[in-house]
């Protein structure tokens, strides 16, 4: 792939909005162990499910960035793109009070990615549905139930008339997203994309998660990438990332955080048809090779590596053990998760998020294996699937 440049970063997160209170944030859970976890959700409000430990986006008031007017049938995925969004291209230098500074709307694009998004709206649905009636139904929140609705509204509120997609492949969406942005951008069909996505909370999601003894409560142990690991916490958030060609930023003279400079992907079917959810070594192993091949680069050039573990023993311990095969067991070890828990088809971006705060200066971590350097040059960012799926995305200093 061509080299892109990283010119904007937009985030709503468990541990505040914004780049620069993301980055301070990574400071405090890297040095003093804060993680962005309570007991309490506003949004799982059932009563028998008052005791979930997860990662909110606390006290999130989109108004505070969008004004009070427009937002009453947004769901709150729309809402957190919506900010993401905003703050990527005004971070970037694309737009300001508004309006298109630099380029004309047609040549600025968005590549989100989900895996659940549409889950909230479809659950509100069902229950107005059966519980009432459907005459209840509200017709202008009814088109939230789509998945790439929420997409389609960022773009309809910043015009943005490049492009328009919505990747949908679980975990490892926003890393996808990398490369479909990519192809547009080398077929000249836009000169800047936000790429990222986003994942919410909700409680079809939570209950699902608990039924399959895949959450970490109770006295269960949350570690992820640790010995111990009996379960993963859930988090939410979403992140954008202005991506343009990396010649055409600097040539603007725009501030470039960090560049893309390898992708890869990969997929391992399981060993009996009978298995869906599965982990892959030989999966994680092929879509790191194949990133450092792409961006020309060889194991030793990789200085730390933003991990997808998440508390499920069987997937650490396959990524991990792969990580140690490619990249060798000196390679240092960041559990992003350990602060945000596991949010999905959001993850690769907060990954990539923290990616270029680390390579800007941020304390990295929690480590959970290895040591890193003086300096800090390359960072990988994986994601792993649920089933059997990964993909990988290098980033340059």
């Amino acid at each position: 792939m061509r080299t892109l440049a990283i010119t904007g970063v937009g985030l709503v997160t468990p541990v505040g909005v914004g780049a620069d209170t993301f980055a301070a944030a990574l400071d405090a859970h890297a040095t003093l162990g804060r993680s962005a976890f309570r007991t309490g959700s506003t949004v799982l409000e059932p009563a028998n499910l008052a005791d979930a430990q997860v990662a909110e986006a606390w006290g999130f008031d989109p108004t505070e960035y969008l004004g009070k007017k427009g937002l009453r049938n947004f769901d709150r995925l729309t809402r957190f793109m919506l900010v993401s969004a905003k703050l990527a291209l005004e971070g970037a230098g694309l737009k300001r009070e508004g309006g298109h500074v630099v380029l004309s709307p047609d040549r600025v694009g968005i590549c989100s990615a989900t895996a659940y998004g549409s889950l909230e709206a479809i659950n509100e649905v069902v229950q107005i549905a059966e519980l009432e009636d459907p005459r209840f139904l509200n017709p202008n929140r009814f088109p939230n139930t789509v998945i790439n609705s929420a997409a389609g509204y960022v773009s309809i509120r910043e015009d943005l008339r490049a492009p328009n997609i919505t990747v949908v492949d679980g975990n490892c969406g926003a890393l996808d997203a990398v490369l479909t942005a990519e192809t547009h951008l080398a077929n000249d069909r836009a000169d800047a994309f936000i790429v990222g996505g986003g994942e919410v909370l909700s409680e079809p999601l939570y209950v699902a998660f608990r039924k399959l003894e895949a959450l970490a409560e109770g006295e269960r142990t949350y570690a992820p990438g640790r010995e111990g690991t009996q379960g993963m916490r859930m988090g939410e958030g979403c992140a954008y990332l202005c991506l343009e060609r990396a010649d055409a930023a600097r040539e603007r003279g725009a501030d470039v955080r960090a560049t893309v400079v390898g992708y890869g992907n990969a997929f391992e079917p399981p060993e009996s048809e009978a298995v869906l959810v599965h982990a892959s070594e030989l999966a994680v192993a092929r879509a790191i090779r194949m990133a450092l091949a792409d961006a020309k680069l060889s194991a030793d050039d990789v200085d730390l590596v933003c991990a997808s573990v998440n508390g499920m023993a069987a997937f650490d311990r396959a990524e991990l053990s792969a990580i140690e095969r490619v990249l060798g067991p000196n390679v240092a070890v960041a559990a992003l998760k350990d602060l945000l828990g596991e949010t999905f088809g959001a993850s690769g971006a907060l990954g990539m998020a923290a990616g270029a705060a680390w390579l800007g200066g941020a304390a990295p971590g929690p480590l959970v294996r290895g040591t890193l350097g003086s300096a800090l040059g390359v960072v990988l960012v994986l994601t792993v699937g649920f089933y059997g799926n990964v993909s990988a995305v290098l980033l340059a200093r």
